[in-house]
């Protein structure tokens, strides 16, 4: 008697997920889970508040400059000031999908049923990029219309969106932050720990660029240049400081930080015990 050997899509031979359950899988779980509309709300609001707050207090300090430091005055960069938070926002988001399955252990019956580890990962990540991309758009699309509204009502120049550079800094914003929950994700399969993933991203993305200046004469200057974060920003910025990358190169610096990291997350997911 012959036997029926057909499979459901997407099935291997064993049964097992395939690749396209496995998105559908993750799919479904990290859109419900309750984080991800908080970081989704969160990252808006970061790029549309912190935007306007600058552009609102922009139009004093322009008046009090001298004329030399007005040359250097960046009125994109103060319309996309919300992508410096919105970039943990969003990097948490990558590290909580991958290690709020470590902490509810539900991790063992993904990988039972996907037992291949690059398969788990790579739905991860096209999954979060799913998500991050658009909402990384819309952050800087709405950061830069809040911005440029508060520094026209404040009296300080503005840029808009015929502007040079303009649609380079919203839209490389936007893969900024994409980015940066791709970095999110491979920090929390390489730390595990939930805590540890988010103090972790929280000093990568705010304390180093902030403490960097303090730091002696050429570490400093590496930090403020090729620290992936720092370097990574300088696409949304209009103003070409010459000791700093330029936008582009600054951001192919990120992705390939992200790249590395998330190479050896791939290497470590597949050896170590779940």
């Amino acid at each position: 008697m012959r036997r029926d050997r057909r499979e459901a899509p997407g099935a291997g031979a064993t049964g097992r997920a395939g690749l396209s359950q496995s998105l559908r899988a993750e799919w479904i779980r990290l859109r419900t889970m309750r984080a991800t509309l908080y970081v989704v709300v969160a990252t808006l609001v970061a790029g549309a508040g912190l935007a306007s707050l600058n552009g609102s207090s922009a139009g004093d300090e322009y008046a009090a400059m001298p004329a030399a430091d007005r040359l250097t005055f960046d009125p994109l960069a103060i319309s996309l000031k919300g992508v410096i938070l919105a970039q943990l926002t969003l990097a948490l988001l990558g590290g909580l999908a991958i290690t709020s399955e470590y902490g509810s252990r539900t991790i063992v019956s993904t990988l039972t049923a996907v037992p291949r580890r690059g398969r788990v990962l790579t739905a991860k990540a096209v999954v979060l990029t799913a998500i991050a991309l658009p909402t990384g758009m819309l952050t800087t699309f709405g950061g830069f219309l809040s911005g440029r509204a508060a520094l026209d009502s404040s009296g300080a120049p503005y840029v808009a969106l015929g502007d040079p550079g303009t649609w380079r800094a919203v839209l490389g914003g936007g893969l900024f932050l994409t980015l940066a929950a791709l970095l999110g994700l491979a920090a929390g399969v390489l730390i595990r720990s939930t805590t540890a993933t988010v103090t972790t991203l929280f000093a990568t993305t705010l304390i180093v660029p902030a403490l960097a200046p303090a730091l002696p004469g050429p570490p400093a200057d590496w930090a403020a240049k090729f620290w992936p974060p720092s370097a990574g920003g300088q696409i949304v910025t209009g103003y070409r400081d010459p000791d700093l990358l330029d936008p582009w190169p600054g951001l192919a610096v990120m992705a390939g930080c992200v790249v590395v990291l998330l190479v050896a997350a791939f290497l470590t997911f597949r050896r170590r015990d779940a």
